[in-house]
């Protein structure tokens, strides 16, 4: 009784718990969709008010065009202009282009990653290649290859073969030593651990280096697209500058902002389907 008399006091003193303060920002805490989705909103709503107030403010300049000008130019040159027939150019060239690159750069950086003594082979002229500017290819390839598509493909090949072998290898070489001991241990041969424990384990970091690489490549397409082109979103842009049409240039970026965001978009839907094990991590 006295020992419940004398705690009495001092539990009824005890502050109260504070309450639970909410935090917005939180390390390595993904927010849910539609709070994802509201942000991503309220992002580029905050983009274009900026780009309007400062259009604005520059006194309706024809060098800084609106965002609504900027739209209406959009819908002027696919409306009277064929603009889709230079969009289908440029995405052609993309897709051949990465397709190429990828089929070299996919096979060596597996097999330089996952065989050392490979690597030790091409690493050294890969790393070199990787920072020679592929521009400075353009009249090299102008003298082999001619002013047609073949020129522009083979400069956005060398945009991103090299840095797609690298990103490629390092995936191979995180493949966990203890799978390929195991495999070894139950008696697989090396072709066995290679196309069963290696390739599978390092398939989806190469579908995300596949896509950062793609974003690269979207990058070189104005490059490629400038020297002799007839056709294609970089072509029209050149062909806008010269009569100062700065509403239409921006439309082509714009364009070509939104086409990388499709193939990003569908890279991440197959790293989605195909590796269902992945989403709850």
């Amino acid at each position: 009784m006295r020992a419940v008399l004398t705690q009495a006091p001092v539990a009824a003193l005890s502050p109260a718990p504070l309450p639970v303060r909410r935090q917005w920002l939180v390390f390595k805490q993904e927010p849910a969709l539609a709070v994802r989705v509201a942000l991503g909103v309220l992002g580029w709503a905050l983009f274009l008010c900026a780009w309007q107030l400062l259009a604005a403010g520059l006194a309706a300049s024809p060098l800084f065009p609106t965002p609504l000008a900027v739209l209406e130019a959009l819908r002027t040159l696919f409306a009277e202009r064929a603009f889709a027939a230079d969009v289908f150019a440029s995405l052609q060239r993309i897709l051949v282009s990465f397709a190429l690159a990828a089929a070299i750069a996919l096979p060596l950086g597996v097999f330089t990653g996952a065989f050392p003594a490979l690597g030790a082979v091409f690493s050294p002229m890969v790393a070199a290649f990787r920072y020679l500017p592929a521009p400075a290819f353009i009249p090299l390839l102008l003298m082999w290859l001619g002013t047609g598509d073949e020129q522009k493909i083979a400069l956005l090949v060398l945009g991103v073969v090299w840095f797609l072998v690298t990103l490629v290898c390092d995936v191979v070489r995180q493949t966990p030593t203890d799978f390929i001991e195991t495999a070894r241990t139950l008696g697989a041969s090396r072709r066995t651990v290679l196309w069963t424990v290696v390739v599978p384990a390092s398939l989806p970091g190469i579908v995300d280096a596949c896509r950062q690489m793609l974003a690269v490549s979207w990058t070189y397409l104005v490059i490629a697209e400038i020297v002799a082109a007839t056709d294609g979103i970089g072509a029209m842009m050149m062909r806008a500058r010269r009569f100062v049409h700065v509403d239409e240039i921006m439309a082509g970026i714009l364009v070509i902002g939104l086409l990388g965001l499709a193939c990003d978009l569908l890279f991440r839907g197959l790293h989605w389907l195909a590796f269902p094990y992945l989403r709850r991590r």
